[in-house]
């Protein structure tokens, strides 16, 4: 079972919630999955460019990454962050391992275009290959690795990466049987009210119905592409609820079982969920 995990930065900023994701997350490799945990970090970027004096630009609610906010974010993201996340892992029994673009040119990146206009953005990029041999060596000698949203460029240069994208590209590329986002709320909302199970078709109507906005539309986004290039299963689960990824993918292997297991998240489908096999969420 190989499975990709992306934390949302938000839920990096709570130790405690650090040291309970990193034991579950740790439980599902002990049980001989491969395992491969990918992070962001925004609000901790933001907060450190304010206290740097770095003021951020943008185009059209953009984020223009120059040279000098991208080694902030390589700061945050492949150090602080990435190094915190590794550590609380490896102290629940599972060692892993933080890595970044850099090492063995294990993620890399072009430069996004905007506008049709390739750089505008500056130093961000996105997915377009990574380095399957170097990840499957670290899970042969029992290492989690543990990424930066960063991809090395063909100038040689670390572009930033939407994270929620990148998990999914990695996914993709990794053959993987499920992506998991862990979120900081309880999962796709209409309103207040959990959406249990949204199929690829109904992405792009909940967000012209305006369901769904801002970061949840990457995400969904993304669920989408996962889907379409081969993963098998896309959960988004409310990171905060106690055993929130051990309760999903307990509902997830169970989906036929009695009693039925329920959870605070979304499953993302490639067709519609039959009635017949639905899982409840909380």
């Amino acid at each position: 079972m190989r499975t990709v995990i992306k934390l949302a930065g938000a839920l990096l900023e709570d130790e405690p919630l650090v040291r309970s994701l990193a034991g579950q997350i740790a439980a599902l490799a002990q049980q001989g999955r491969e395992i491969l945990v990918v992070h962001g970090g925004g609000r901790v970027f933001t907060a450190m460019l304010k206290r740097m004096g770095i003021e951020s630009k943008f185009v059209n609610g953009l984020r223009v990454t120059d040279r000098e906010t991208r080694d902030v974010a390589v700061m945050v993201f492949a150090g602080l962050l990435n190094k915190r996340l590794a550590a609380a892992i490896s102290a629940q029994g599972q060692p892993a391992i933080g890595i970044s673009a850099a090492d063995a040119k294990c993620f890399l990146a072009e430069p996004m275009f905007h506008n049709d206009v390739e750089g505008k953005l500056g130093f961000v990029g996105y997915l377009t290959g990574l380095n399957t041999e170097f990840l499957q060596s670290l899970w042969r000698e029992n290492l989690l690795p543990v990424a930066a949203c960063l991809g090395l460029g063909p100038d040689n240069e670390l572009y930033n990466i939407n994270a929620d994208h990148m998990a999914a590209a990695c996914a993709e590329y990794l053959d993987s049987d499920q992506l998991i986002y862990l979120t900081d709320v309880a999962g796709v909302l209409d309103g207040d009210k959990v959406i249990s199970a949204i199929a690829c078709e109904d992405v792009e109507r909940l967000v012209q119905a305006r369901v769904v906005s801002g970061g949840m539309v990457l995400k969904l986004e993304a669920a989408k592409r996962a889907l379409e290039g081969g993963v098998r299963e896309v959960l988004i689960v409310g990171g905060t609820s106690p055993d929130a990824v051990l309760r999903a993918v307990g509902a997830s292997e169970n989906l036929t079982a009695e009693p039925v297991v329920s959870f605070a998240g979304t499953r993302v489908l490639r067709e519609p969920l039959s009635a017949k096999s639905a899982v409840t969420f909380a």
